[in-house]
């Protein structure tokens, strides 16, 4: 029995024009013509047809299906362990991805309560970036500093972000004149801009003993857009992380054991 492209393409869901494409590129070429000259495939070409599908279906691209049918050698267990294998890959990378997305709802749900433009107006450059927003709220989302910073974060109106914002600025400054001038990053300058960092967080968000500082920094010295939220990428220079992470624990160890606590 016979059957038209219409009807290939109503039962095995298959647009017409993909049959045609198919057919021009030598894929799945109908067996048959009717007396009309119209394309007629027989059950042959059904069954390379439903092999076809299930290619696409593993995501092979239509090359890699030419190839594979037209060597009846070809090692076909072989590409689809190799296939298995990516598409569990890209599984655990998409669930990945739903958890992320659950997780940034909740964030966004807790954090900061200000409009878009307000948000302009108050940060500036300094930029939230929410896939490291939602890793950090992943990593430390059980811990009492955590969910206390969250919160005071949530808290805090738009005059208080101002103000939070002014302060950090005005430190930065300070920061990077003592690192452009070469102060040490142990010496007694670099360790008070790292306690005046360390006041700030306890300030504005929770308290942070020394222990859970030096945490923090090597945050900012080990990923970009965590640094990003404290200096951003136009007021940064190469090696100022690092260097803020070596004054920090230089402070730490300065002003002695951690002060209780842990984030």
């Amino acid at each position: 029995m016979s059957y038209t492209v219409g009807q290939v393409s109503g039962f095995a869901g298959v647009t017409v024009r993909a049959l045609h494409h198919y057919d021009r590129t030598g894929l799945l070429s109908p067996s048959e013509r009717s007396p009309a000259g119209y394309r007629l495939y027989g059950e042959a070409d059904l069954a390379r047809l439903q092999q076809i599908l299930f290619y696409r279906e593993l995501g092979f691209s239509l090359e890699e299906i030419k190839a594979i049918l037209a060597d009846p050698q070809a090692n076909v267990l072989e590409q689809l362990r190799a296939r298995h294998r990516l598409l569990t890959e890209q599984l655990a990378k998409l669930q990945r991805l739903v958890e992320v997305a659950e997780r940034a709802m909740e964030v966004q749900q807790t954090g900061v309560a200000l409009t878009p433009e307000e948000r302009f107006a108050v940060f500036g450059e300094v930029s939230f970036d929410l896939t490291y927003a939602t890793e950090a709220h992943l990593k430390w989302q059980h811990s009492e500093g955590h969910q206390r910073s969250m919160a005071r974060a949530a808290a805090h109106s738009k005059e208080d972000w101002a103000r939070l914002m002014a302060e950090s600025a005005a430190w930065r400054q300070r920061l990077t004149t003592a690192f452009d001038a070469g102060e040490p990053a142990e010496g007694e300058r670099a360790m008070e801009l790292a306690e005046e960092h360390r006041q700030h967080i306890t300030r504005w968000f929770t308290p942070c003993p020394p222990d859970m500082h030096c945490r923090i920094a090597a945050d900012f010295a080990a990923d970009p857009r965590a640094f990003a939220l404290t200096v951003p990428p136009s007021e940064q220079r190469p090696g100022l992380a690092a260097y803020l992470l070596t004054a920090v624990r230089a402070n730490a160890v300065h002003r002695g054991p951690a002060e209780g606590g842990a984030r």
